[in-house]
């Protein structure tokens, strides 16, 4: 005799398949739902346990938009020297006739010292950032796979070529929540002209809304609509926000699955916190003289990134996670001497003075500095009307560097060869760096996964590998 329970002349395996498409689905579909929101709504950015020992708690990620070169900056080829004005012919490839166009190698215009005790390269020109050299870790061999600035840029910023996925901000700020409820855990600061590819650089992607970057206007009101019209009180806000979420909780329950509606609910509440913290926080007048002279506000070179950088300092002390920083037109294809000598005028007093501020105030240790670009440069150019002293765009050989934070401070790891065209030691994709400053603020990529599309997401897509030799 059969031990297998029927019902109704159906088996317990048709029973059960049967039941997936029936109200016992639905309710049980209804208790999950409930249970996720209330675990999200007590407060869905509150700081999080980490998966292991972070040696950084905040981020600040300093983007060079555009695409710094390496060869004028901090990776000197005395090889350029030598070749400097000859043709460029790719290895192995003979031009032909028909072939348009010429490339010339082009040696960098600027001179290179060996920075402080650690012997840093550095151009001359980073005046400011010398002095603080032995608190950086240069790392030279980072690969991405675009030469275009919009998916360069995603793949940076998200991890994806053609966007639509998490910002690195929004992933942190999933895994580890904000360290201040009254403020976003995740701020951007970009530009007038927000960066190639716009918002969805900072999009919170598939994950929930709370998790999303808020940019901060440079010019003009920081936030739009931040403050209440004249007339309206605190306390008639109160009530106003109060009635809002009666009904909104009402709708919420008819529709659970309606993540978007939790998330705008979440933020109006903290929108009305913000209007306490903001406004305090946003005034530099509150600083030093002394300070904002450190930070070169007051300078016509120097005064917009330097605002920009003692922000990024007053919002790692409210406690918000991770603060993105933009600065622009970092192409230099024509004319590298002039274009990035100003870019470096702008942003070398304001940087250093960042690094020197918040190891000054003991926040260096726990605050993870992130200088780069999208992509690296070749160390050639073509010609423009005669021969332009610039460089194209290169994804083979691109240096950056790390401050605080447990970088290994006072070292260069990686190089490329002898004319700066491709990394050839330590050499690592951008998924590798992903997942490496995941593991420095206590994240292991493989454990900071989101269900969606039928599968667990990451940052690094596919999985990566910790660069070793960039922690301290």
């Amino acid at each position: 005799m059969s031990n297998e329970i029927t019902f109704s002349g159906c088996d317990r395996r048709d029973f059960l398949f049967g039941l997936g498409a029936s109200c016992g689905s639905v309710a049980l579909s209804r208790l999950l739902a409930d249970d996720a929101r209330a675990a999200e709504s007590s407060s869905p950015l509150a700081p999080r346990k980490a998966h292991l020992t972070a040696k950084a708690r905040n981020i600040v990620f300093l983007l060079m938009e555009g695409g710094p070169s390496a060869l004028d900056t901090f990776d000197p080829k005395t090889t350029l020297e030598k070749v400097h004005l000859q043709e460029f012919v790719r290895e192995g490839k003979q031009k032909s006739a028909m072939e348009s166009g010429k490339r010339y190698y082009v040696k960098s215009p600027f001179q290179f010292i060996k920075a402080g005790e650690s012997g840093a390269d550095m151009a001359s020109n980073w005046s400011h950032l010398a002095k603080v050299a032995d608190e950086i870790c240069f790392y030279r061999g980072c690969q991405v796979d675009s030469v275009n600035h919009p998916t360069a840029m995603y793949q940076l910023n998200c991890g994806n070529r053609f966007g639509g996925d998490p910002g690195l901000g929004a992933w942190v700020t999933y895994g580890l929540g904000s360290l201040n409820q009254n403020l976003p855990g995740f701020v951007v600061l970009p530009e007038v002209s927000y960066p190639q590819g716009g918002a969805a650089n900072w999009s919170n992607g598939y994950l929930p809304a709370h998790f999303q970057g808020t940019p901060l206007r440079p010019k003009g009101s920081p936030i739009l609509d931040l403050m209440p019209p004249p007339g309206v009180t605190r306390e008639q806000q109160r009530k106003n926000l109060d009635l809002l979420a009666k009904l909104n909780e009402a709708h919420a329950v008819e529709h659970p699955s309606q993540p978007e509606l939790e998330a705008r609910m979440t933020n109006y509440e903290l929108a009305f916190r913000m209007q306490m913290q903001v406004p305090e926080l946003l005034d530099l007048s509150n600083e030093t003289a002394q300070t904002q002279a450190q930070y070169g506000i007051g300078q016509d070179a120097t005064d917009a990134f330097g605002r920009k950088c003692l922000l990024a300092r007053k919002l790692i002390e409210k406690g918000v996670r991770f603060v993105q920083l933009y600065n622009g037109s970092w192409d230099s294809h024509d004319y590298i001497e002039r274009a990035h000598g100003n870019l470096v005028r702008g942003v070398d007093q304001p940087i250093a003075a960042l690094i020197a501020d918040l190891k000054q105030r003991g926040l260096l240790e726990s605050t993870l500095i992130v200088w780069c670009g999208e992509f690296g440069r070749t160390p050639d150019n073509g010609v423009r009307g005669g021969i332009a002293y610039g460089r194209d765009h290169n994804p083979n050989a691109m240096t950056m560097w790390f401050a605080g934070g447990g970088c290994n401070a006072g070292h260069t790891v990686g190089a490329t060869d002898e004319l700066g065209m491709t990394a050839v030691e330590d050499e690592h994709h951008i998924r590798d760096l992903h997942v490496t400053l995941l593991r420095l603020m206590g994240l292991d990529d493989d454990k900071l996964t989101y269900y969606h599309a039928g599968r667990f997401k990451q940052l690094s897509q596919f999985g990566g590998e910790v660069i070793d030799k960039l922690m301290a």
